[in-house]
């Protein structure tokens, strides 16, 4: 099952839902300024990132401005206790499986962490419409050289 963290106002998590929806891809979300998470939900979001904790830190906020906290200087569980309490330090969309995880929207990326049979129909789908666009781009051509 494929999990969204979201957070108010924000485009990336919209075109997040809206790309899951448009694929027919289920999935569960949260809003995580309503809902924050706890200390260990962070544990496992962070032993899925490859970058570690500056993966999902969003330095542009302003609540990491305000703090002007160095965060390099942080035990651990205090970055834990941190990050619970003031989730809009967190990046959104954080969209994980069991597996794998993804910070942000991208629209290639987030292939990843979709089930077997639904990157084969999407892949099938891209290939068809790239087909068109491709044929109708090289047709006129064609018919130049003749």
């Amino acid at each position: 099952m494929i999990h969204v963290l979201l957070g108010n106002s924000c485009t990336s998590c919209r075109k997040t839902r809206r790309w899951l929806q448009e694929y027919g891809i289920p999935y569960e979300e949260r809003n995580i300024d309503h809902e924050p998470l706890s200390k260990e939900e962070l544990k496992h979001i962070l032993t899925l990132c490859d970058e570690g904790v500056d993966a999902i830190i969003s330095t542009r906020s302003q609540i990491y401005q305000s703090l002007g906290i160095d965060f390099g200087e942080l035990t651990f569980n205090q970055l834990l206790i941190l990050l619970s309490q003031f989730p809009k330090l967190v990046k959104r969309p954080i969209i994980f499986d069991e597996q794998r995880l993804q910070v942000g929207f991208n629209d290639e990326e987030i292939r990843a962490l979709l089930p077997k049979e639904v990157k084969k129909s999407t892949r099938n789908y891209l290939y068809k419409s790239n087909l068109k666009t491709l044929c109708g781009d090289i047709l006129p051509i064609q018919n130049e050289l003749q």
